[in-house]
């Protein structure tokens, strides 16, 4: 497998005048979506009793009070607590998401990290041979972007820790950003290219 380092003069000029906001507008709406949403809290009318107020109103000196369960009392209920009908998502258009991944591959093309191969087969299967080729580009790790994974391919690469195998069209920019370096085949990056 022949492996070109990509360069900043590589690469269409759009590539190069994309502001970097877009790319932290993209990462910020996705790490939003992966939220659990799953924080919550009773409020005084989720808390289980009382239901009967727990003295007279009047003549006892003390401060008029109707439940227990209000949010002063321990036990209570809480005050603007979280809930899961809360909804994270943050919208991002398509135009956004195509800036955001031509910035994050400039960056990468800048730093010299952006590998282009004429295609990522590992047809043993074989994780060692995975492990050969990542070692071979010197990265601490990696996003290796294949057009479409072979049964052999994904066995190799599935338990690699430093590296991770995807199709072309799961490529986005929180996943170009994520990585240290990345490597691409050439039909993948003559598609994107050609798109700018």
């Amino acid at each position: 497998m022949s492996t070109t380092v990509i360069k900043t003069s590589d690469l269409p000029q759009a590539f190069l005048e994309v502001h970097p906001h877009n790319l932290y507008l993209y990462c910020k709406a996705y790490a939003s979506g992966l939220r659990a949403n799953t924080a919550q809290t009773k409020n005084r009318s989720a808390v289980s009793g009382g239901g009967k107020k727990p003295f007279a109103q009047k003549g006892g000196g003390r401060a008029r009070q109707g439940s227990i369960r209000a949010p002063h009392f321990r036990g209570g209920g809480v005050v603007f607590g979280p809930s899961t009908d809360r909804n994270y998502d943050q919208k991002v258009n398509k135009k956004q998401k195509k800036l955001a991944l031509m910035h994050a591959i400039a960056e990468m093309a800048a730093n010299e990290k952006l590998f282009v191969v004429d295609s990522v087969n590992i047809e043993s299967g074989k994780t060692k041979d995975a492990v050969a080729f990542v070692d071979g580009l010197g990265q601490r790790d990696v996003l290796v972007v294949k057009e479409m994974i072979d049964d052999k391919t994904f066995l190799a690469f599935r338990n690699l820790q430093n590296a991770y195998l995807i199709e072309a069209n799961e490529l986005n920019a929180y996943l170009a950003a994520a990585y240290h370096s990345m490597v691409i085949e050439k039909a993948v990056f003559d598609k994107l290219t050609k798109e700018a």
